[in-house]
């Protein structure tokens, strides 16, 4: 997970600056996400147990990504390159809440105000 981290806030390292974390395994380490908060400046926020509604964007993407990826798919099996066009594919999307612009182009337009 810090190894993650750490590409994601160096591709955009004005733009990280929170993380909400789910009760996964990954974010147990308490000096990993200490080391995130401290070096980067990044929050990080948990979710309660058993409250999905507190990581929305999150669900809703996993939804997304079960289109591609039924469940049980072992993503141990799956390529980087075949993860990557799927991801690709849905943030190219239109989407009414971008007022059906995608979640790119979207996404470079707040980038580029950091």
């Amino acid at each position: 997970m810090l190894a993650a981290m750490e590409r994601l806030v160096k591709m955009y390292p004005t733009g990280v600056k929170s993380i909400t974390c789910d009760r996964g395994v990954e974010f147990v380490n308490f000096h990993n996400v200490k080391y995130m908060e401290n070096t980067y400046g990044i929050k990080t926020y948990y979710a309660h147990p058993y409250a999905p509604h507190e990581r929305g964007s999150n669900e809703y993407h996993n939804g997304l990504l079960r289109e591609y990826f039924p469940k049980p798919t072992d993503f141990n099996k799956v390529s980087q390159i075949k993860i990557d066009q799927s991801t690709n594919e849905i943030n190219d999307r239109p989407r009414k809440l971008f007022k059906w612009k995608s979640a790119n182009h979207k996404f470079r337009l707040e980038y580029a105000k950091t």
